[in-house]
């Protein structure tokens, strides 16, 4: 993975310094509140409902052991001794304390971590593809190009006070796992007839109050060409995005104004002042990039071994279980990765405590080279196993509370933190999951409705996603009294599509009840081994409608 250079560390060194200085200049009063506001989000501290939130940067979602310990000490020492994985492949904090905060930057520099730009009206962290570098479809690894992305972008001065919040996903295999579509920028890593690597440059997704899924701009781009494409279009929105209306300032409300071709128009004609300039990227420079990810020296796992694999499933029913939920298959042969689920009823979804941080840490030291990757549904990966260690692995997963065989299920809920914790929640959202959690932990009802994705989110912020779940809820105020919205039809991945809202929304404890009507119409309407999307697609919103309202 990335290690820093002397530039990096630098950098990230004398920003440390810098918000210690502002820091004391506000707590001195010598910094008024709106002053200090633009300062602390893009150092990723929010003020939120009972204390201040911080929010760190896991680039592409990876972390190294050493830097998973480092967050688990930070939040015995400085917060209640847990973190919570955002959707965007970040780590939260909900309880430091403000005159903490440098201190907390300072022990994250240390081991070459940072909160630059995880809030703001700037370029957020890239997300991208939780099994990248390992996928069996995959084409190009995104890692490379996402670390160049992070380069370009961190404190980019011309982009620093956008319209609105800026966010960019990269995919570079056949199965889009990044959400692409719902997001500012999607950039999609592909090959044409000739081998050539191209970038299919998607914009003006986006999630939130007005949901949209983005149009393409550029089907082609050359590689060479990505950053200062990139450049051209984010240009564009800074200069055309609206800043009158904070709730119309996103790239999506801009694309859809303006429409994708006028759009274009203008991207190519800032990019022709762009092209071919200082930041066009050549082979040099991909290819150190590169070197930043290689391949982990990986032992040969002898062909037995398999076999052993395979009996094993057959006579263990709860390895079986968890193999085929939770393990996913790697492109080197006699390798797995290993999805750790972060979804118990006793916790957020999301959340881990110190203990199991360092846990997860060994066992990533032991067990996958030292690595473990956040996904943007909530979870951790081990992403380099050898299935003839999957069996030890999964023994203290199970230990730890980790081996939840419920990945990619209803039971594997996406959800942010809401109203327990988020100042501009409406709604609670954490206890929604647990009577969810609670109500559908039957795995074999579980295995039977097969995948489906379930988000809520606590307000039209979207945090939880609850746009692209299969089946979404929102928080929503009415009168000072919270209920619940439920949309069916969402997706986030290839053939990406927004919810469509059920109806009137409810009370906090119809939930699990309106859910079950929900499913019970699946059930009953289904194809053999038709998904829920497939099925809610070929019948409509109608016979759910009819059904929960009855």
């Amino acid at each position: 993975m990335y290690r820093y250079d002397i530039h990096d560390q630098t950098l990230v060194d004398e920003r440390v310094a810098q918000f210690r200085d502002q820091m004391e200049r506000y707590r001195a009063g010598r910094l008024g509140e709106e002053e200090f506001r633009p300062l602390r989000l893009q150092n990723g501290l929010y003020i939120q409902r009972h204390a201040p939130m911080l929010r760190i940067a896991i680039p592409y979602g990876m972390l190294a052991g050493n830097q998973l310990r480092a967050l688990a000490e930070i939040t015995r020492r400085y917060d209640r001794g847990y973190g919570h994985f955002t959707t965007r492949q970040n780590l939260q904090l909900n309880w430091p304390a403000l005159e903490d905060v440098p201190d907390i930057l300072a022990d994250l520099a240390k081991v070459q971590m940072h909160a630059i730009q995880t809030s703001g009206n700037c370029i957020r962290n890239t997300t991208s593809d939780q099994f990248a570098g390992i996928a069996n479809d995959e084409v190009e690894d995104p890692r490379p190009w996402c670390e160049l992305i992070r380069q370009w972008s961190t404190l980019h001065p011309e982009f620093a006070y956008l319209p609105r919040k800026f966010k960019i996903a990269v995919s570079g295999a056949a199965q889009d796992r990044a959400a692409i579509q719902v997001h500012d920028i999607g950039l999609r890593l592909w090959h044409n007839a000739d081998g050539e690597l191209r970038v299919k440059v998607l914009a003006g997704g986006g999630l939130g109050r007005t949901p949209m899924i983005a149009d393409v701009v550029r089907e082609d781009l050359p590689w060479q060409h990505l950053l200062t494409y990139l450049e051209a279009c984010v240009r564009v929105y800074n200069q055309f995005g609206r800043r009158d209306n904070k709730f119309k300032a996103r790239i999506k409300i801009l694309v859809k104004a303006l429409g994708i071709e006028e759009f274009r128009r203008r991207v190519d004609e800032e990019w022709a002042h762009l092209k071919d300039g200082p930041q066009t990227l050549n082979q040099a420079a991909v290819d150190a990039a590169k070197v930043h990810f290689p391949e982990p020296d990986r032992r040969p796992v002898a062909d037995s071994a398999n076999d052993d694999f395979d009996r094993l499933r057959t006579e263990n029913r709860s390895f079986a279980r968890f193999v085929t939920n939770n393990v996913t298959d790697h492109r080197v042969p006699g390798y797995k990765a290993v999805t750790l689920s972060l979804k118990r009823r006793e916790h957020a979804p999301g959340d881990v405590t110190a203990d199991q941080m360092e846990a997860v840490a060994d066992l990533a030291d032991r067990y996958s080279f030292g690595e473990v990757r956040v996904t943007h549904e909530q979870n951790l990966v081990l992403s380099d196993v050898p299935v003839d260690e999957l069996e030890a692995l999964w023994k203290e997963l199970e230990a730890l509370g980790m081996a939840n065989p419920t990945v990619g299920t209803l039971n594997d809920i996406i959800c942010c933190p809401g109203g327990d914790y988020c100042s501009l929640a409406n709604a609670v959202s954490i206890p929604i999951a647990q009577a969810l959690q609670e109500r559908f932990e039957d795995l074999d009802f579980l295995y039977d409705l097969g995948p489906l994705d379930l988000n809520i989110s606590g307000c039209m912020n979207a945090c939880g996603h609850h746009h692209v779940g299969h089946i979404g809820i929102l928080g929503v105020d009415k009168k000072g009294e919270e209920y619940y919205q439920i949309s069916i039809g969402g997706n986030s991945t290839d053939d990406a599509s927004l919810g469509k809202i059920l109806g009137p929304s409810f009370f906090r404890e119809d939930v699990p009840n309106v859910v079950e009507k929900v499913l019970e119409v699946y059930v009953s309407q289904r194809h053999e081994d038709e998904r829920f999307l497939d099925t809610y697609r070929r019948i409509g919103l109608k016979p759910f409608k009819e059904r929960v309202y009855a």
